[in-house]
């Protein structure tokens, strides 16, 4: 048993260099180190596959202010569901899509917002192409864990630190249940989708 524990460390600290090394960090995002730890296993079920996603900022005048819309293309227990939806932002849109995507099947992902968004340059030095990191904190009023996504597209990064804190909170719920923990699951619709006005993109 010791050896098999051993093995499973090796397993997982190489899984975190080769990450690492392409610029992610874990210590602000244990969500997304949670999921890294269960792939390194073998042990990750994905609740969603996603079969793609568009993204439009449109700016109508001077005196207008930008309007952004996502669309979410997903498949979710052999279902293809495509929704789309507006926001605050790129990355308020894509969440607010994701959530109605995924609510009809996931009600319990409800009770999630999103409470920080910050965004690092890794390689300045590339000016426009330079590598983004996103750090995502996200609540259900009971625990609070943080996801991270990097990307050479800001948008692509949101949306793997997005993905992650969905996966986190089902996985969460999914264990609770399995454990004999019971909860209130809330009606789609109880909440709007995060308010995210902070990413500046």
């Amino acid at each position: 048993r010791a050896g098999a524990r051993k093995d499973e460390m090796r397993q997982v600290l190489a899984a975190l260099k080769r990450m690492e090394a392409k610029g992610y960090a874990f210590e602000a995002a244990d969500g997304s180190f949670k999921i890294l730890v269960q792939k390194a296993l073998k042990q990750h079920r994905p609740f969603f596959d996603l079969e793609g996603f568009r993204v439009i900022v449109e700016k109508r005048g001077k005196r207008q202010r930008c309007v952004s819309e996502a669309t979410v293309k997903v498949r979710v227990k052999g279902e293809r569901e495509q929704t789309a939806a507006d926001g605050d932002g790129p990355v308020n849109a894509l969440d607010r899509a994701l959530r109605k995507a995924l609510t009809r099947f996931y009600p319990e992902i409800n009770t999630v917002s999103l409470a920080d968004f910050r965004v690092s340059i890794l390689d300045p030095e590339e000016a426009t192409a330079a590598k983004t990191r996103v750090i995502i904190e996200s609540t259900d009023g009971e625990e609070t864990w943080g996801t991270v996504g990097v990307s050479g597209n800001i948008i692509e990064a949101s949306w793997e630190a997005l993905v992650d804190s969905v996966e986190y909170k089902l996985f969460k719920e999914e264990e609770r249940r399995k454990n004999g923990g019971g909860r209130k699951v809330p009606a789609a619709g109880d909440n709007n989708g995060a308010d995210v006005r902070s990413e500046g993109s």
